[in-house]
């Protein structure tokens, strides 16, 4: 349906409950306001009945005034000019103001009053179109003045369902979305205000007149019944025969008496003697006047009891109810059944029934979830404590959720002294990651990728302890494939690893430039057959080669820089793959993303070179962000232990891969023109912009590249400063 379509529907629903309201107003209301009260119960009764037709006509008014603006809207088709999204407000408002005093009047049994003192009326409204033939007189009467405004609701919800799948991304399908869910709210919370009225009802219908006298106010509702779910008071000055919780006051029944508790006044807590006590599970009650117990001989009644209690207190101490009554920004009841949720209490808001919107779920062991739901499920932003078996140490995972399970980027913080930054597929580290332990037992740092919760793929491990940093591949956790060890006294070697072992031969290359060519054990002692070249150029009789170990580059040929960090790269081919989404930016580059005043990304957008310059230099902008990952894992593979002169061809072919990226990537986000576009060494003109931040382990590669040279050079210039002048001049000469 499109969206003029759906407009034209709107109107009609809207024309046909006003239909519907203008018949309940003149042929229900008004005849049962018709002639003055008479006796007590009409005198009771009829308060109530001329709020509710107030409010019913406020409602006729405000949909009436709806109608009017969509038909002079018809065809229009721009979602924000429906009334029920730029109204939604007022709205919720007046309905909950109609179904509250439904309920009140349910609750002073209004319409047992109708069914007899009007009864004749009664019998007519049976007869009219949409009531529900053969039913009692004074439900025909209730189901009148309730289902056309439930019907409403849910037929607007239905067209505001359709509105929303034709607005895909737009920025109006947030708006819609919002709406859609208030209006859920709202059709639990009708659902939720009838149940409690009519419970309420039915328990003053089923006590005495010594009772209701004091405690029967149209406005207070029952929430729950020691009779429904069993429950005792003891430490009172006799037992309690029934316990009887309202939305204000905590009533305890005993004999022909009772006291009540206002609720403001109450505090709930768990007793400290229930261990002590087999059987029963107890709950301390303490208000100003006296201290009491709740007694349950079941946990499940206990923690019922309890929930209630809790919001009840919360909601008196707020002054209003939730909306809904039960589950939107109030606690839930434990989930009870099996799954992973199970024992679990959500606080938050609610939809159909799920957690759906923002909340928090706790368990009972400690752990809790702070985020974003959907369906039932963590999805979005959230964050978790998982408490380890030593109390005082906690697991925390900031991450995104994808229906249920870790997705996306995130950082997991482990009680042991763990740290993990980078992304997550189904609760699992996947794709790029730094796992770091600051730990006193073997401190390590992994830089690279992983697959399944394993490192799989090209990375970098470093070991604090030994001094020593391993730059390659890996396979379920182990090294497979082609990898370079450097040491912090200067030795380094390469070789082939199988399954965490070294096969066939190698290169090591010993601290004084010395080369072995070979094969050779993990404590690094010459086995079997090999060539041996010293640093002088010298060599072992028959074993002699032609390499030279101060010229020798590691890893060039064997580890290409191109599939280094497809990891870090792959996130962002992704992020431009789907149009660049502003709010899944931090899932798919990481967190700290900027508040978007200016500009999409909060940089001027422009679309020269200095636009490249800017948006290089922005923490903010997904370039920024990119080049700063780059640059990260770049200093993880060449600072530090890393600096060693046989990583400098490893470390330039790797710039010089970034430039060729970010000039790529460039072109798309920043939509520079054809021609821009067409410049085949472009990358060139991005290299001077990125290398200050490769600048501080390159500098230092170059310098320990030629510091043999620049050695030789000083000494020459010393040993020129020491000659007498007419020697310096004939030898200059």
């Amino acid at each position: 349906m499109s969206r003029a379509g759906i407009l034209a529907s709107l109107l009609r629903v809207e024309e046909n409950f006003c239909s519907k309201l203008s018949r309940i107003h003149f042929l229900v209301l008004e005849p049962l306001l018709g002639t003055e009260p008479d006796d007590p119960k009409s005198r009771e009764v009829f308060p109530v009945l001329r709020q509710l037709r107030d409010q019913l006509q406020a409602l006729w008014d405000f949909s009436e005034e709806n109608s009017r603006e969509l038909r002079g809207k018809l065809g229009s088709g721009c979602p924000r000019e429906f009334p029920a999204l730029a109204r939604g407000e007022q709205i919720l408002k007046l309905h909950i103001q109609y179904f509250v005093t439904l309920g009140n009047f349910i609750v002073i049994q209004g319409f047992e009053w109708a069914a007899k003192s009007r009864s004749a009326l009664c019998e007519a409204v049976q007869g009219l179109p949409g009531a529900v033939g053969g039913s009692p007189p004074g439900r025909a009467l209730l189901w009148l003045l309730q289902e056309p405004f439930r019907e409403h609701v849910r037929k607007q919800l239905r067209l505001l369902r359709r509105l929303r799948d034709t607005l895909n991304q737009e920025p109006e399908h947030s708006v819609v979305a919002a709406v859609e869910r208030e209006l859920g709210k709202l059709d639990s919370f009708i659902s939720q205000a009838l149940e409690e009225a009519a419970a309420t009802r039915d328990l003053w219908a089923s006590l005495g007149h010594k009772f209701t006298a004091v405690l029967r106010v149209p406005e207070r509702r029952l929430l729950q019944d020691s009779r429904a779910v069993p429950i005792a008071a003891l430490g009172v000055s006799r037992r309690s025969q029934r316990l009887l919780l309202f939305d204000d006051v905590l009533v305890l029944i005993q004999g022909n008496s009772f006291q009540s508790f206002d609720l403001k006044l109450v505090w709930v807590d768990e007793n400290s003697e229930e261990k002590s006590t087999p059987g029963s599970y107890n709950l301390n009650i303490t208000t100003p006047e006296e201290s009491f117990v709740l007694s349950a001989k079941e946990p499940q009644m206990k923690s019922l009891w309890r929930w209630k209690l809790e919001q009840a207190v919360r909601q008196a101490l707020n002054g209003r109810r939730d909306f809904p009554l039960w589950g939107h920004s109030g606690e839930g009841g434990p989930f009870r059944g099996e799954g992973r949720l199970r024992g679990a209490t959500y606080e938050g808001e609610w939809l159909r029934g799920k957690p759906h919107g923002k909340g928090t779920l706790k368990w009972r062991d400690g752990r809790n979830h702070v985020g974003e739901f959907r369906d039932g499920l963590e999805h979005g932003f959230g964050i978790s404590l998982s408490p380890r078996r030593s109390r005082d140490r906690f697991d925390c995972s900031k991450c995104h959720w994808s229906r249920g399970r870790i997705c996306g980027y995130g950082i997991w913080e482990s009680g042991d002294d763990q740290v993990y930054r980078g992304y997550f597929k189904d609760d699992l580290r996947h794709g790029f990651g730094v796992l770091e332990s600051s730990g006193a037992e073997r401190p390590f740092r992994y830089t690279g990728h992983w697959e399944r919760g394993r490192k799989h793929g090209y990375g970098i491990w470093e070991d604090t302890d030994r001094g020593e940093r391993y730059l390659g591949m890996w396979r379920d956790d182990l090294r497979h494939g082609a990898g370079v060890v450097v040491t912090q006294s200067g030795l380094c070697y390469q070789r082939t690893f199988h399954m965490g072992k070294m096969v066939g031969s190698g290169i090591l290359i010993l601290e004084d430039d010395s080369v072995y060519e070979g094969n050779f054990t993990e404590d690094l002692t010459f086995a079997g057959k090999g060539k041996l070249s010293l640093a002088n150029g010298s060599g072992l009789e028959g074993t002699q080669s032609t390499r030279n170990g101060h010229e020798i580059q590691l890893g060039v040929q064997d580890l290409p820089a191109q599939d280094r960090w497809v990891g870090i790269l792959q996130p962002f081919q992704e992020f431009l793959r789907r149009g660049c989404p502003r709010d899944r930016l931090e899932e798919f580059l990481g967190f700290h993303c900027g508040d978007g005043k200016r500009g999409k990304f909060g940089i001027p957008q422009s679309q020269d070179h200095f636009g490249i310059f800017q948006a290089l230099e922005s923490p903010l902008h997904p370039l920024g962000k990119l080049l700063r990952a780059l640059g990260s894992a770049f200093q993880a593979s060449y600072g530090g232990v890393g600096a060693n002169r046989h990583l400098l061809g490893m470390a330039q072919a790797e710039v010089k891969v970034c430039a060729r990226k970010i000039w790529e990537f460039s072109r798309a986000l920043l939509g520079l023109s054809q021609e821009q576009r067409g410049v085949a060494e472009g990358w060139r003109l991005v290299l001077p912009l990125v290398l200050p931040w490769f600048y501080p382990e390159l500098s230092l590669l170059y310098l320990l590249r030629h510091q043999r040279g620049d050695g030789l050079y000083c000494r020459g210039l010393v040993r020129l400063s020491r000659l007498p002048d007419l020697q310096l001049l004939r030898l200059l000469h």
